[in-house]
């Protein structure tokens, strides 16, 4: 394993106007992410950074000022990890978020942070003072061979002992079950062992572009590859029926047992009213 490139990155300001439906400013406190997932759609950024390093071998910690007025941002909802894991590794070094975090505790602002650490949990003590708060946890399997294989982000138990505890807090916890890798990721099973520690869960499937496209391709074909005419038939095909089915199976599902999914399947097609 290389070691991570760090250095710092002057900016003038770390909230910026998202074009994602769901938030109306994205926080990103650094450029890269250590968990270097091999899905990561976030990998095309590396054009904009100068960096040769790969996707995932370098960080860019922001320096950034005080936030002028954090009041001004109530009523707005602000995604905290968009392109990012906000609690990667360094963030127990380099306190980004936190002091990001410190200042929006006691406002209005809608916050939103999408994690696969459990070092979240160092600041439970700001996070209780935030009012509108939603802490997604991505989890996408239950089989840490498959999630070694996949991101060097904390373990899958490690995440869900979080999210209870964030839950057990009063904070609105939801499992993010991203993305979804056909006949691989089990929502149902993920569900069962998550529901008493969140309200809700968002649904995304893998979406294949970019450099990782070939590399997940070929993950399929050497460690299962009676899968790789499924993934054949979406991704080189693009035979959306299998997530129409699973979609519809999913519904079923969350029906029956008595559960709230929000699927935002191919997600990028979904534009801002």
């Amino acid at each position: 394993m290389n070691p991570m490139v760090v250095r710092n990155r002057p900016v003038k300001t770390v909230i910026v106007k998202s074009k994602l439906p769901v938030s109306d400013y994205a926080v990103n406190p650094y450029v890269g992410c250590p968990h270097k997932c091999v899905y990561c759609y976030a990998s095309f950024m590396k054009r904009f950074t100068g960096h040769g390093e790969p996707w995932g071998e370098f960080l860019d910690v922001k320096e950034f000022p005080p936030i002028t007025d954090p009041s001004r941002y109530d009523g707005k909802a602000l995604f905290f990890g968009s392109v990012t894991d906000c609690y990667n590794p360094y963030e127990k070094k380099y306190g980004k978020t936190r002091e990001l975090l410190r200042q929006f505790a006691g406002t209005k602002a809608e916050i939103s942070i999408s994690t696969k650490s459990a070092l979240i949990l160092r600041d439970l003590d700001i996070l209780k003072q935030i009012e509108n708060l939603t802490v997604s946890f991505s989890i996408n399997t239950l089989d840490e061979g498959f999630r070694r294989d996949m991101d060097r982000a904390s373990p899958i138990s490690e995440r869900i002992d979080a999210m209870a505890v964030l839950n057990k807090n009063g904070i609105r916890t939801v499992t993010f079950i991203s993305p979804i890798f056909p006949g691989i990721t089990s929502v149902p099973d993920i569900a069962r062992a998550t529901r008493d520690h969140c309200g809700e869960y968002w649904l995304e499937n893998l979406n294949l572009r970019g450099t990782y496209r070939h590399t997940i391709m070929q993950y399929i074909e050497k460690k299962h590859p009676g899968l790789l005419p499924l993934y054949q038939g979406i991704y080189q095909e693009r035979d959306k029926s299998y997530w129409i089915a699973l979609s519809e199976e999913l519904e079923a599902f969350a029906r029956r047992e008595g559960l709230v999914m929000k699927n935002y399947f191919y997600h990028e097609l979904i534009r801002k009213k």
